[in-house]
């Protein structure tokens, strides 16, 4: 059983389970971390978080190159299809789960805004809890500001945490969120794509091996982190 993390740059991911690859948030052509472009990656399924330009990104074009499933909130699903002829597409919403081909997922509480590119109503934003059929599980928790609740979603094995500030939680809002929610792993994204967001991740990566129970651990856009069973 695989269950295999890839940071691409951003808030982008690639994951590998159990042999599906599916693309959290496929931002590229305007990602200033990463050098891969929409034409070159495959996905079986993509999950978009919630409308932003940033997040959305490059999900259209790669959808119908790849014919790749698109999970999202029931708004922007409608707007896949209506809008951009999108007929491959599953709709949730907060709180929802769904056993899909590949794993579990399970859309959370985000705080944050969710409005669409081109200013139509995206829904209400969501984090993402994905479990494999091993059992394991990670939470991306996307753009969120910081708020209490996570604890009810304590217990994943990693935790995905935006640290970048302005749009969203900055570093020490990020380290009492890894408290919250306890994962075993705690690594960072959502920063250093422009001059508003920059942070230092390895440094806050230390701070969550020191101040919280956690691993903090900071990946390179490229750089992969593989769930054992």
């Amino acid at each position: 059983m695989t269950y295999k993390i890839t940071f691409l740059g951003h808030a982008t991911w690639s994951l590998d389970i159990d042999g599906h690859t599916v693309l959290i948030d496929p931002f590229f052509n305007g990602n200033t971390l990463t050098e891969v472009s929409p034409d070159d990656v495959e996905a079986d399924f993509i999950i978009v978080s919630h409308g932003h330009g940033d997040h959305v990104g490059d999900t259209v074009a790669i959808a119908k190159r790849t014919g790749a499933k698109v999970i999202s909130n029931f708004e922007i699903g409608n707007w896949l299809m209506n809008t951009h002829g999108l007929e491959n597409v599953h709709q949730q919403h907060l709180g929802g789960g769904f056993q899909h081909e590949f794993g579990h997922v399970k859309l959370t509480i985000a705080h944050h805004g969710s409005g669409l590119p081109d200013g139509s109503y995206g829904g209400s934003p969501a984090g993402l809890i994905i479990t494999a059929a091993s059992g394991k599980s990670a939470y991306f928790l996307c753009d969120t500001a910081l708020f209490k609740d996570m604890e009810l979603y304590a217990g994943p094995d990693v935790a995905l945490v935006p640290i970048g500030d302005n749009f969203t939680m900055g570093p020490d809002d990020a380290v009492e969120a890894v408290k919250l929610i306890k994962p075993e792993t705690a690594i960072p994204c959502h920063y250093n794509t422009w001059p508003l967001i920059e942070h230092d991740g390895a440094a806050w990566a230390d701070r969550v091996t020191s101040e919280t129970d956690a691993k903090g651990l900071e990946l390179k856009p490229g750089d992969s982190f593989t769930l054992e069973d």
